[in-house]
């Protein structure tokens, strides 16, 4: 596959099973959006919609994401913005800034979580397993 500079916005309730290169796959009933990687690694990328996570944005026809992208556990570890249907490339980021946004997402998901008991410390307890993975993969990377 190829790197994509733009995405088209479909709209579906379910995302597919064989999700197109170049298209971003909108579900409002399930508050996510779905794309292959656009990098052209053919790696799934979902971003679900909620305080802690992404922001979905449509004017006239075109469509937006809220924070960037970053596929810090993809071999490809691209980063980009989605803007008006538009890739935009964001330059690479080094381990300790990905620390740091890792620890404002676990932030962000204890800050938003859902009034529910435990839900809390479940969602961080698993987003700091994933980084702490992520993290010591990308060390011995770069040893």
């Amino acid at each position: 596959m190829r790197p994509v500079d733009h995405l088209e916005p479909r709209f579906v309730e379910y995302i597919p099973d064989d999700v197109e290169a170049g298209v971003l796959y909108i579900s409002h009933r399930f508050s996510t959006a779905t794309h292959l990687c656009c990098c052209g690694c053919g790696r799934e990328v979902v971003t679900p919609f909620n305080p802690a996570k992404w922001s979905f944005f449509e004017r006239g026809g075109k469509v937006s994401l809220s924070p960037s992208i970053g596929n810090w556990s993809f071999p490809c570890r691209s980063h980009y913005i989605v803007s008006g249907n538009r890739v935009l490339w964001a330059g690479s980021m080094s381990a300790d800034v990905i620390a740091a946004v890792q620890r404002r997402d676990v932030q962000d998901a204890v800050r938003f979580a859902p009034p529910t008991p435990g839900y809390a410390r479940r969602c961080a307890a698993s987003i700091i397993g994933s980084w702490n993975a992520l993290v010591a993969a990308l060390r011995a990377l770069w040893r």
